[in-house]
């Protein structure tokens, strides 16, 4: 509890986890400890939560040792993998005052001002995206807002629709790529609708959608019977890291009268940025979007958005209860436009980010890390040992390790067994995935911090760890050796 009383020890262990934090900053020399799951696990079933309490201070130093020792560090150079971000400084000093003051912005009540702040930031992401009159809603992150935007899809179409629920619901459609987020496919399970609901539509081969065959394709689902409920473009795409034309697609969207969702949970940062703001041409078209600002707009977790050209469509989503937000009430209460009830003041982060900042200087940040995954690239595909697959629009390499003498096959065979060489000893982080029906790794690439250097480093133990898997290697730097000898890593 946080009362006049209590300020000067809320004072002092704040200062305390901030010390301690700031020393594993200036400390820390790779992304992650390499501890094995069975070790962190005995740490962590050691720690006695039945018995009393060990006070404050102790609290936060075994929080040190516990957790901050052992955590993946995103701001580490040499952390590649998934879409995290190390998080700029005025935001992690908003996050203390939210957690302090614990606002919850479901009604104007309990929030006031803080509700008419998160309107006002709403209002000036809507002006970047292109809505003259848009609205929406601070959410957890890209899949709910996904989620609440096809909630809203559903709700349009069934009105236009003439049937009863359970009849519309079984031939509704949502059309998007194989690329498209997988909050997409399951949002559709959550809604009700059918397990063919999500109609896959071909890409260009490089991930992108193909207008034209959107076309067709929602040609064909009317024709069968079907309702086509939205279209899922998506501008950055997880792994490919590349943009849908979001300008021919709009115009299919208009032409059939369907609804567009734009999930620019990653891409969401080119809104702001001062050389690549092209890249999102025709999101003004769209009915809705998705903006998540804790990945390219760097914020910590979590900073999302749903955001609506047409204000209106948030009402699709509104309840009413009698203690809450009654009918007759004609406070600004956030919890008509969201799916949550007790939401956190999220969007205090951001704005604490924008006046400390300001928005060119967030874009100069993303178009950062875009350049260098562009530079990484170029290493890549120039490089005997590696082979690039694809190119991004974003900040991801998609590539795969071809030592000498090995096959295709056994590249294939050697990705999963690099990812985990590397996260096991903490070294260095990446992600693998599956492209085309291959297993590659790949770099995400979103601390503005990180050098080319730096990723040559990564590259350069993945191709060492590599050649050791592939027994073309007779040394190896002697703190991965450890790891390689372990069981469970070779096999």
């Amino acid at each position: 509890m946080l009362t006049s009383s209590t300020a000067d020890v809320y004072r002092s262990l704040v200062a305390q986890a901030a010390s301690r934090v700031a020393g594993r900053f200036e400390r820390t020399t790779q992304p992650a400890s390499g501890a094995s799951r069975a070790e962190l696990q005995r740490l962590v079933d050691a720690v006695d939560l039945a018995g009393g309490g060990v006070g404050g201070p102790a609290a936060i130093r075994e929080i040190d040792d516990l957790f901050l020792e052992h955590a993946v560090w995103f701001h580490h150079p040499a952390y590649a993998a998934h879409l995290n971000c190390p998080v700029v400084l005025p935001a992690v000093a908003a996050e203390i005052v939210l957690a302090a003051v614990n606002t919850s912005v479901d009604t104007y009540d309990q929030s006031t001002v803080g509700t008419l702040m998160e309107r006002r930031l709403i209002e000036r992401v809507s002006e970047w995206i292109g809505f003259s009159a848009g609205d929406g809603v601070f959410t957890s992150g890209g899949t709910q807002s996904n989620f609440h935007a096809l909630l809203l899809a559903r709700e349009a179409a069934l009105a236009r629709a003439g049937s009863s629920r359970a009849e519309a619901f079984a031939r509704m459609a949502v059309f998007a790529t194989a690329s498209s987020h997988f909050s997409v496919g399951k949002s559709a399970l959550l809604l009700g609708l059918s397990d063919e609901a999500v109609i896959e539509v071909a890409d260009d081969g490089e991930g992108r959608m193909d207008p034209v065959s959107l076309d067709a394709a929602v040609v064909a689902a009317e024709a069968s019977g079907r309702i086509p409920m939205a279209v899922v473009a998506t501008a950055g795409t997880t792994d490919r890291g590349v943009i849908d034309p979001l300008t021919p697609i709009a115009a299919v969207c208009e032409s059939r009268d369907v609804w567009m969702h734009v999930d620019a949970a990653y891409g969401g940062g080119l809104l702001v940025s001062p050389q690549s703001r092209d890249l999102l041409s025709g999101i003004e078209r769209a009915r809705s979007v998705t903006v998540d600002f804790h990945k390219s707009f760097f914020q910590p977790v979590s900073s999302s958005a749903i955001l609506v050209r047409e204000p209106r469509d948030l009402a699709a989503g509104a309840w009413h209860a009698d203690y809450l937000n009654p009918v007759e009430n004609e406070e600004p209460n956030q919890v008509d436009k969201s799916l949550q009830t007790t939401r956190r003041f999220d969007a205090l982060k951001l704005w604490v980010t924008l006046r400390a900042i300001g928005a060119d200087r967030i874009g100069e940040l993303f178009d950062t890390v875009i350049d260098l995954a562009s530079a990484v690239s170029d290493e890549v595909a120039a490089d005997p040992e590696l082979e690039l697959v694809g190119r991004t629009q974003l900040s991801t390499v998609l590539f795969r390790v071809r030592p000498q003498g090995i096959d295709p096959a056994g590249q294939d065979a050697l990705v999963a067994g690099v990812r985990r060489v590397l996260f096991e000893s903490g070294r260095a982080l990446v992600a693998k995935t599956v492209i085309d029906g291959r297993p590659c790794l790949k770099l995400t690439l979103l601390n503005p911090e990180t050098t080319l250097d730096d990723v040559r480093g990564i590259l350069t133990i993945v191709k060492d760890a590599a050649a050791t898997l592939a027994g073309i290697a007779p040394e190896i730097d002697a703190e991965l050796d450890a790891v390689f000898s372990d069981a469970e890593v070779s096999a």
